[in-house]
């Protein structure tokens, strides 16, 4: 059997990862530099398909204008089209901060034209990371495997204190009843999740309702460092007794 590509030397394989730690490094650096300029913000995640008669459309529209002009807090999306867009629109038409995350994707994602400001990314993860830094609130509306994936990590992060507790705020019933129902009858039923769990979101439409909640939400202000997560990870090191990457040029015995 034939290989089309040639396989990579371990040097070939050690200059394409210390390449991608470099590309990785930059994304996370630019990136907290960048929503580090709009300490009070909220960011929104839905479906870049939503079109812009669609309900949802008007209402995340509608909820940005409104965080902007009674919160005073900076908006922040993935910046293209859809839910996105709508509520870029709404804080840009606020005359807010009306922040694009962008990234990279080979058809779907396009700049919306309603950004304020925006910071670009080659990867989902740095963007993810950034998207969610430090925000005072998140607000889903329906979406695809996306916006599923952003929910479910940010849930995550949340109720096993990686990230300080924030609302998560999901817009839609028709579309987060049935994924509740399915964690309360399959993951709570099955003891994998814990009661308290189903606490850490809300589901609502009622904008009134998103307001006040985001209101009375802490200001984050940014993320403490956790030296001690540092430590542990140095110590492990020092155990190991190499440094990352290290371990490629060891010998390998026959």
């Amino acid at each position: 059997m034939k290989y089309k590509n040639k396989p990579l030397t371990l040097f070939e394989i050690n200059e394409a990862l210390k390449k991608r730690v470099a590309l990785i490094t930059k994304e996370f650096t630019d990136g907290f530099e960048f929503i580090k300029n709009y300490p009070r913000s909220v960011t929104f995640f839905g479906s870049a398909r939503t079109k812009e008669d669609d309900p949802y459309y008007k209402k995340s529209r509608n909820l940005a204008g409104r965080i902007v002009k009674e919160l005073h807090y900076s908006v922040a999306t993935g910046g293209g089209p859809g839910i996105m867009e709508a509520a870029n629109r709404g804080a840009f038409e606020a005359d807010g901060n009306s922040l694009g995350l962008t990234i990279e994707l080979p058809h779907e994602q396009l700049n919306n034209k309603y950004l304020t400001d925006k910071e670009d990314f080659h990867y989902f993860f740095s963007r993810k990371v950034c998207l969610s830094f430090s925000a005072e609130a998140y607000i889903f509306f329906p979406g695809g495997f996306g916006t599923l994936d952003e929910f479910l990590e940010i849930l995550t992060l949340i109720q096993t204190n990686k990230i300080p507790k924030a609302p998560m705020i999901l817009v839609g019933d028709f579309f987060w009843r049935p994924l509740e129902q399915f964690f309360k009858e399959i993951l709570l039923a099955n003891q994998k999740i814990k009661e308290e769990d189903l606490s850490l979101y809300t589901i609502t439409e009622n904008e009134n309702q998103i307001i006040k909640i985001i209101k009375a939400a802490p200001i984050r202000l940014g993320l403490r460092y956790d030296e001690n997560s540092e430590k542990l990870k140095k110590n492990n090191h020092q155990m190991n007794g190499h440094e990352p990457l290290s371990g490629l040029f060891e010998k390998v015995d026959d």
